[in-house]
């Protein structure tokens, strides 16, 4: 068994593999009492007033205590951020760990709007609303009890998160990280296409980064 544990980690491509394994260490260190949540949620007044750095980061890695819905978030984030990096990312490396990092910028920027302490699901809600629009024809079973195509899934989640969570709060994450995940889709997909001839700068990882990932 920890054979084919370890064999099906390392068949995950690198940027989700690295996603998955520091939100799983993030959760197991908070069960083990060795951090506190309290010590990695993201305020831009500890991060950058009081110069706790590591903030910035920790926000997009904790999904909770492990938990049934810790399992449904990494299954989430697994299972989309992988097809898109196997898919439209594939030997592109350099440019999907872009859009993170410029998905994750904006988040760190919209989170005071909203008073989101932690990012994780609203960075995890990137991959799968990118995935949907560059596969408008497959279809998705939630839960195996509903097919719905994939431009619907990020309604569903949405509805979904607030169904659970009570109210629109419950969705806050969500509805931020589509927000995000519809800006960079845009910058990378629409725009090109629309404006032939024009990329916007952002929309391309620059020649050190894809050095960096052996991607060049």
């Amino acid at each position: 068994m920890p054979n084919a544990v370890e064999t099906w980690f390392f068949q995950v491509p690198p940027i989700t593999r690295a996603w998955l394994a520091c939100s799983v260490l993030t959760s197991v260190a908070i069960q083990c009492q060795l951090v506190t949540p309290l010590q990695l949620y993201y305020s831009p007044k500890s991060a950058f007033l009081n110069m706790q750095l590591w903030r910035p980061l920790t926000t997009f890695f904790y999904f909770g205590p492990l938990s049934l819905d810790f399992v449904f978030h990494l299954f989430f984030v697994m299972r989309y951020s992988r097809m898109l990096e196997e898919s439209s990312f594939a030997n592109r490396r350099a440019d999907y760990f872009w859009l993170l990092l410029w998905a994750s910028i904006m988040l760190l920027i919209f989170a005071p709007l909203a008073n989101l302490p932690f990012l994780s699901a609203a960075l995890a809600f990137v991959p799968i609303y990118i995935w949907s629009r560059r596969h408008p024809d497959a279809r998705v079973s939630l839960f195996g009890l509903y097919t719905i195509t994939a431009p619907y899934l990020p309604a569903a989640l949405i509805g979904l998160s607030a169904l659970f969570g009570g109210s629109w709060r419950g969705a806050a994450a969500d509805l931020m990280g589509c927000v995000v995940a519809h800006i960079a889709w845009f910058v990378r997909d629409v725009w090109p296409r629309e404006v032939r001839g024009s990329e916007l700068y952002i929309a391309k990882a620059p020649d050190g980064l894809k050095r960096l990932f052996g991607d060049i």
